[in-house]
């Protein structure tokens, strides 16, 4: 038995990823890993010329209900389907990829919470298609609008 990761960051996107990863995983027989990863913005860092607190047991707490919303909005918990969640701290990319290692399937959305820095570096998704240790399937964006990869 395999297990197909997924990465999931809220957006609709990842929802949509998250569900087609479920579907998936029911097909093949296997488990999902949700994985969402956090890190500290650098322009936290650099809002003040004095360093402000930072709390980074916030990050983590934050990403968990972000992922713990994403399977209720998905319905993993009637899927049927052993589902883990993963918290780690790093680039989205790099979490990812490095928890699909021996994964038979790594899945993402093609549209999440990249913004302006995504066009800058290249989205998650690509990074995932270059970089991914196992297959990747990148869900289209208008699946996440109605819950199915094929609309």
């Amino acid at each position: 038995m395999g297990t197909i990761v997924v990465g999931v960051d809220g957006s609709k996107g990842s929802v949509g990823a998250l569900r087609v990863a479920i579907d998936e995983a029911r097909l093949r027989g296997t488990s999902v890993k949700a994985v969402n990863a956090w890190h500290i913005p650098a322009i936290v860092y650099e809002a003040t010329w004095a360093a402000l607190p930072i709390d980074r047991e916030v990050y983590p707490k934050v990403a968990q209900e972000v992922l713990d919303k994403s399977l209720a909005e998905a319905g993993a918990a009637g899927s049927g389907i052993d589902v883990t969640t993963v918290v780690r701290e790093g680039q989205a990319a790099d979490v990812i990829c490095e928890e699909a290692k021996g994964a038979t399937l790594l899945v993402v959305g093609s549209r999440g919470f990249g913004g302006f820095r995504g066009l800058l570096l290249g989205s998650v998704s690509q990074q995932c298609a270059n970089h991914a240790p196992c297959p990747v399937l990148i869900v289209p964006d208008r699946a996440s609008k109605d819950g199915s990869a094929s609309s």
